[in-house]
């Protein structure tokens, strides 16, 4: 018998998983989302990624976008559903413990848990530069990814891998690992999180973006990182948007101009260089590094900071 499934999330990595689903005829007897909201400098009231989907694909979905599920009425609205699975990928909300109760909740998790519990896990992978990254299923409980672990799948990062990358391949790894899930729920036996190797990971701010030039290597992880959203930019507010690792051992004075190429810079960090490619100064559209040097009367030898 096909089991019923809520389906709660929001951005894209969300519409993977439930375009998944849908795509194999699962019974998805609701959406729960985030509330539209106001976006860019005209403030347009713009639906969430996933009720979007919905609506371009017109797929018979009813979708319920309460400010929190704590509303008065949402717990029987869910109750009624008789839903046997809750799947929840990157819905922005937490679960009241109600809610958890009325049928098993599985979240599709973007680390390989217990490592990186909280909002920023690919992020937080490419800014400690790790080797592997994943998605974890779990069953939800009261604690923030805490749950007992159902199954994992494995992603190897290689250098070129941004978080764009890994954002959609993870998706497309977590929608697979959806169905397997689902398919195989009845016989697979949780694990418990080893509490020992916990590690978290918050909301990310503007502030993350502004960065120093002291080593090369964490310059590049967080342009990786943060490549999104704020991106990078330096104590002046220009903004490096697009930027490469020339090397990683010599040691210069931070910011200070190495060469000045046809197409790109190198500068200078504590410790290695990076090539600069295209920059932005604050209010004023991104240009190639090279004009923003031509403008800015500026040489080898001179500081960039």
């Amino acid at each position: 018998m096909s089991k019923k499934i809520i389906f709660m999330g929001t951005p894209d990595y969300a519409t993977t998983i439930l375009k998944k689903l849908v795509e194999l005829r699962y019974d998805i007897v609701s959406l729960f989302t985030q509330e539209d909201k106001k976006v860019g400098r005209k403030q347009i009231l713009t639906p969430p990624h996933i009720k979007q989907y919905i609506l371009d694909e017109n797929i018979n979905i009813p979708v319920f976008q309460p400010k929190t599920l704590k509303e008065a009425g949402i717990k029987e609205i869910i109750k009624a559903f008789d839903a046997d699975l809750i799947i929840v990928a990157a819905y922005g909300q937490i679960l009241p413990e109600n809610i958890l109760n009325i049928a098993p909740c599985i979240n599709l998790h973007a680390s390989l848990l217990p490592k990186y519990r909280g909002a920023s896990p690919i992020q937080q992978c490419l800014l400690n530069k790790d080797k592997y990254t994943g998605v974890t299923a779990m069953h939800m409980e009261a604690g923030l990814d805490s749950g007992d672990i159902l199954s994992l799948k494995y992603l190897k990062i290689e250098d070129f891998m941004d978080v764009e990358y890994l954002f959609n391949n993870l998706a497309t790894l977590a929608a697979d690992l959806t169905v397997d899930v689902i398919e195989n729920y009845e016989n697979i036996n949780p694990i418990k999180q080893n509490n020992a190797k916990v590690s978290h990971c918050g909301k990310i701010t503007k502030d993350d973006g502004k960065i120093s030039l002291d080593d090369a290597s964490n310059v590049i992880a967080k342009f990786k990182a943060y490549k999104f959203w704020p991106g990078i930019y330096l104590e002046s507010g220009l903004k490096l948007k697009d930027i490469e690792l020339n090397e990683t051992n010599s040691i210069n004075n931070e910011g200070e101009i190495l060469a000045i190429n046809k197409t790109d810079i190198i500068v200078g960090c504590q410790k290695g260089s990076i090539v600069i490619n295209r920059v932005q100064q604050p209010s004023k559209k991104e240009i190639s590094v090279t004009d923003f040097v031509r403008g800015s009367h500026l040489n080898i030898g001179d500081v960039i900071v």
